[in-house]
């Protein structure tokens, strides 16, 4: 990892703005992302485990990391748009 952990998070939260996004770093370098729906409540859009940091050596591999994350986070939706009576996976 290129990075420090705080800036690694900095760069991932902001990236969902104006969205609350926290993203924690476990001693193992396991990462949590979750994605709130807005500031004020704590209804989750994404919830991300076991991201493992030490893969993103690179400003290439956190903006897929990022991209891959609001690709589920879009997809999620969809799935709940449609199907509102299952809960998220």
């Amino acid at each position: 990892m290129f990075l420090s952990a705080l800036e690694l998070r900095n760069i991932i939260e902001s990236s969902f703005l104006p969205k609350r996004c926290q993203c924690t770093l476990s001693p193992d370098l396991s990462m949590t992302v979750k994605v709130y729906s807005d500031r004020e409540t704590d209804h989750l859009d994404l919830m991300k485990t076991g991201i493992n940091a030490k893969q993103l050596n690179g400003c290439r591999e956190i903006n897929d990391l990022i991209a891959g994350l609001r690709s589920d986070m879009q997809h999620q939706t969809i799935a709940q748009t449609l199907h509102p009576d299952r809960k998220a996976l």
